[in-house]
């Protein structure tokens, strides 16, 4: 009754092919992106974009790429947080150096930038695997936040080592700076989100996405059978990379507006957006948005429940939330590896049979 594919069938390869092969699921995310395009820009307020949404959009992109590593190729990376600030900072330079370029294509050659930066710290990943390939990865996160404190040019030699986004607009409208509306930020990002996430279920769907799960299955078998491992690890160092850098570009320019590398993009940074995937999904584009969702609202709930509605102490509830955040991965580690994505797929075979028994 709710969910049914009765007379809902493809007479082509193309249809059955599709991204969203049934009709229910293309109508109800059509009806998402409408409300997020055309009704929430016109009832949030600042509080609500800085809060929760800002936060998910952005955090999104970075977990759909660090995915594509991890989930999809089984390259594990531990240095998000310094690929981040790659981008952070390559957009703040760009906008220095050019600034009448519009700043999209300054966030789009920042994650460029990062796709490079990533690919040359993950050609460890052609001879060491697991444990080994997570410590060069960290090694990466920690030698990247050394070097964008250290030299000075990455920061304009500024005294207090911190960088300001300068006020940027796309078609007359501030996306960047103190006179920025909320809801202006809240679609300049929520743009680059639906893109990097149709890209990406693309990518996941197509031959790339083929070759990247058939490495981590088994990587000696897929070359045996005629996957190239030098061509697919490599791509997706430089595909993870670019969407983190969007992000990091974004977290940077949209969002926070200013940045010091040690506070923001720190090993903290990392592990964020790692447990992301875990609680979402690993090897699922929805997953990394059900994971955004997840940690992004927890510390929203928890706050205004526990501390504005009871009164609770506030360390106390920081506290909590990673007791919350820590159970949740062990369980999902133990219970369920595939995260919240398997359980909204197996939510929705409950729907398509019910009433009836499974």
């Amino acid at each position: 009754m709710i969910y049914r594919e009765s007379g809902d069938f493809s007479t082509t390869y193309q249809q059955d092919s599709q991204t969203f092969p049934i009709k229910f699921d293309r109508y109800r995310y059509y009806v998402l992106l409408v409300l997020a395009f055309a009704v929430v820009p016109f009832v949030i307020n600042d509080y609500w974009v800085n809060a929760v949404f800002l936060p998910f959009l952005i955090y999104s992109i970075a977990a759909i790429g660090l995915n594509i590593l991890v989930g999809y190729c089984g390259q594990v990376s531990l240095g998000t947080g310094g690929f981040m600030a790659v981008g952070a900072y390559a957009c703040y330079k760009l906008m220095t150096a050019f600034p009448d370029v519009n700043i999209f294509f300054h966030i789009i050659l920042s994650g460029g930038i990062t796709a490079f930066v990533c690919v040359l710290f993950g050609l460890p990943s052609l001879r060491i695997k697991g444990f080994y390939l997570a410590v060069a990865t960290l090694a990466a996160q920690f030698f990247l936040v050394w070097m964008f404190n250290r030299i000075g040019w990455f920061y304009n030699y500024s005294a207090s080592g911190q960088i300001n986004a300068p006020e940027r607009t796309v078609f007359g409208v501030p996306v960047t700076g103190a006179e920025t509306a909320p809801w202006a930020a809240y679609l300049f990002c929520l743009v680059f989100t639906v893109v990097c996430a149709l890209v990406a279920r693309n990518m996941t769907r197509g031959m790339q996405g083929r070759q990247w799960m058939a490495i981590r299955d088994m990587d000696i078998a897929a070359e045996i059978i005629g996957v190239n491992p030098l061509r697919a690890k490599l791509s997706a160092f430089a595909v993870s990379g670019f969407f983190v850098g969007l992000s990091g570009a974004l977290f940077f320019a949209v969002y926070l507006g200013a940045v010091e590398v040690g506070e923001v993009f720190g090993i903290s940074k990392s592990f964020l957006v790692l447990f992301m995937v875990i609680i979402g999904g690993l090897g699922s584009i929805f997953g990394s948005f059900a994971g955004a969702a997840f940690l992004v609202l927890l510390p929203v709930f928890l706050k205004n429940v526990l501390v504005g509605g009871l009164g609770w102490p506030t360390d106390l509830v920081e506290h909590m939330q990673f007791m919350i955040v820590g159970a949740m991965i062990i369980i999902f580690l133990i219970l369920e590896p595939h995260g919240l994505a398997q359980l909204w797929r197996v939510a929705k075979e409950k729907l398509r049979l019910w009433p009836f028994p499974h």
